[in-house]
């Protein structure tokens, strides 16, 4: 019986594949192949494409605002996805302990990442620009000032969804593994450091790579 049950799945296993691998295919593989063939076509709304090779790439590469807009990217992607990360892992670590109101605190972290992007910004462009210009510059118009305000607002937002994710990881690691050493007399720093951490790579991982990929967009 089993053995028919097999043979089954394996006939009608490409039938049950194709859906997602259609969507995949027109969702992502169509759009990135003529992606990659408009990056070496020069076209506007009006004109049709017209084939320029690296014409376009070597336009980017000697403009200085591409590579201004370039530092600034990588320097936000980089202080973003430490930040995030460490506190992140930070507030997870804190809310898996038995600590009272944990759930309460878990919803409130995670609240920001359920608001759209537009409505963050809307908010944050009234809060820095109305109320903190009262006893200051506005933040959001000052160059300086606007890049660590636009990472403080993607930390605020991205902190709770990483969080969410290291809880799911502190809560899948095994407990012998941390009882036995606390028998042992490991510290918590030693049990955070050398088994936790060690532990906890598969999402670090994760969450570093995410954080990178929406960092970069």
């Amino acid at each position: 019986m089993i053995s028919m049950v097999g043979r089954s799945i394996r006939r009608w296993w490409g039938l049950f594949v194709l859906p997602t691998l259609l969507a995949f295919v027109v969702g992502f593989v169509v759009p990135f192949v003529m992606g990659v063939y408009l990056s070496f076509c020069r076209f506007t709304t009006v004109v049709d494409a017209r084939f320029v090779g690296l014409g376009n790439y070597a336009a980017a590469l000697s403009d200085k605002e591409f590579w201004h807009a370039m530092v600034y990217t990588v320097a936000f992607t980089v202080v973003t996805t430490l930040v995030i990360n460490v506190c992140g892992f930070a507030v997870a670590y804190m809310l898996t302990k038995a600590i009272r109101g944990a759930n309460v605190f878990r919803s409130v972290f995670f609240m920001p990442n359920l608001i759209g992007g537009i409505i963050l910004g809307y908010i944050w462009l009234l809060l820095l620009n109305g109320v903190l210009a009262h006893w200051g510059r506005s933040i959001t118009y000052s160059g300086v000032y606007g890049f660590w305000g636009m990472v403080l607002l993607y930390c605020w937002q991205q902190i709770g969804y990483m969080m969410i994710i290291y809880i799911a990881g502190l809560q899948a690691l095994p407990g012998d593994v941390v009882e036995a050493a606390s028998v042992d007399g490991a510290s918590g720093r030693q049990i955070l450091f050398r088994i936790t951490l060690p532990l906890m790579m598969p999402s670090i991982t994760v969450c570093t790579f995410l954080t990178m990929t929406n960092g970069f967009k």
